[in-house]
């Protein structure tokens, strides 16, 4: 069946269906002049759809970000101290809802994995009346997602999503992410780990088997091989793994004296764990102290590890302690309203929220064509993290990123992290068509109508 659908610039034209046996809860009109898009608000409210890991080896991350989001919202609908919409460069917004609608929301359990988070999105869409979907800690997750949004005519906000792929081989005209990814992590950590620990090293990845691993085992890989570092195996590991002493216990014997940890949340604190368990701190393997490096740092992680992660860089998106404005203004208000500081999951979901809230200000619909326009090539501040783009080209961020290391001596259960390099946007910005992007075509705006 043809029919009308809009492109990334607002621009009718002739295609077909999009989204087939995705039932839609609006009714559409035929024709141009009576344009429509699904769920358009038509009362005094509007429905944003939260969609969290509340289960699985992520779920610290996810209620970290439902946190944020629930703070979104109060700030958005003129709540509490208004938290970085005070600092945020843009002024569109007034704490009055989002086009003078007020902010509602439902919420949804990705379960870490990618059918139920398309379950639950879905849910979110055809019941719920949600006009954006946002969340997810996993890859895997934002990328099923963002597919479902752009099938659905849904703009996708996503979450905490690290792999290539997202604005990769698999970005979506509908989806946007705020979150850093594993080549600027790879781009950023090099440097320094050719600084602390030399150029000949030799590398044993342990990797997330599934699209995160694979693009944040790529990155580093590159980056450190492109200074000298030698990879002497690398070994995928189940998402499902709750121990690691299986995989770690080959790792003094492969002739390594690195071990890079390319898994996050609990995969990352329980293998972590099982390696300094079986001695790999203390161990030497080529005349040098054996190292153990994570490419994805959090605060979560890190309290899980406890003193583990103690000299271990990494990267991270975003560190409450940074002392620009946003920063402070987003630290004081979560941890008035939790008791404890917000992770980079926090810090990222809140952000995309009210960067959503204000292209709809800017754009003056809901629309999602309308909201595409306002947010490629925008341009902002004073929302944590510098200076930031988002790029027309794939819909990735671009700023400042933080390689960070394990505290030594934290001086409380909060001070886990220590922030030892700041590597400027430029440093990790690269063009659309790099190799690690490789694939996959941005496409039109799809409004669903």
């Amino acid at each position: 069946m043809s029919r009308l659908i809009m492109n990334r610039r607002g621009l009718l034209k002739s295609g077909a269906a999009v989204g087939a046996g995705l039932a839609m809860p609006t009714v559409f009109a035929g024709s141009a002049a009576a344009q429509s898009y699904t769920n358009e608000p038509t009362g005094a409210s509007v429905t944003l759809g939260f969609n969290v890991p509340q289960s699985g080896p992520y779920a610290d991350e996810g209620a970290d970000e439902l946190r944020a989001y629930e703070l979104a919202v109060e700030h958005l609908n003129g709540e509490g101290d208004g938290g970085m919409m005070n600092t945020f460069s843009s002024k569109a917004l007034s704490g009055s809802g989002i086009l003078g609608k007020k902010v509602e929301y439902v919420t949804g359990d990705t379960q870490t994995k990618s059918d139920a988070a398309r379950a639950s999105a879905r849910s979110m869409i055809e019941k719920d009346g949600a006009v954006m979907i946002t969340g997810g800690s996993s890859s895997g997750v934002a990328v099923a997602v963002q597919a479902l949004c752009q099938e659905a005519g849904v703009i996708f906000m996503a979450g905490l999503t690290h792999s290539n792929d997202t604005t990769g081989k698999d970005k979506k005209a509908n989806g946007f992410r705020h979150f850093f990814n594993s080549y600027m992590s790879g781009a950023a950590l090099a440097p320094v780990l050719n600084n602390a620990y030399g150029a000949d090293r030799k590398a044993y990845h342990l990797t997330a088997d599934y699209n995160w691993g694979y693009t944040t085992e790529q990155a580093v890989r590159e980056s450190t091989e492109a200074m000298g570092w030698e990879t002497v195996a690398a070994v995928k590991t189940p998402l499902t793994q709750t121990d690691f002493s299986s995989y770690i216990t080959p790792v003094l014997n492969s002739g390594a004296d690195v071990l890079v940890l390319n898994h996050y949340g609990a995969n990352m604190v329980n293998s972590l764990t099982n390696a300094v368990q079986f001695g790999l701190r203390e161990a030497q393997a080529n005349g040098k102290n054996f190292e153990i490096v994570v490419p994805l740092y959090s605060r979560l992680m890190a309290k899980g590890a406890g003193s583990n992660v103690a000299g271990i860089f990494g990267s991270t998106n975003w560190h409450w302690s940074l002392s620009d404005e946003g920063s402070k203004a987003f630290v004081q208000s979560f941890g008035t309203k939790y008791g404890f500081p917000p992770s980079q999951a926090a810090h990222t979901c809140y952000v995309q929220a009210l960067l959503y809230a204000d292209a709809c200000e800017r754009a003056g619909t809901f629309n999602p064509c309308g909201v595409v326009e306002a947010l490629e090539g925008f341009e902002f501040d004073g929302m944590g993290n510098g200076p930031t783009l988002y790029r027309a080209g794939d819909h990735q961020c671009f700023k400042d990123v933080l390689v960070v290391k394990g505290k030594e001596n934290p001086e409380n259960e909060f001070d886990l992290l220590e922030i030892v390099e700041v590597t400027p946007a430029a440093q990790v910005t690269y063009p659309v068509d790099h190799p690690q992007f490789a694939g996959g075509e941005l496409g039109d705006c799809n409004p669903g109508a």
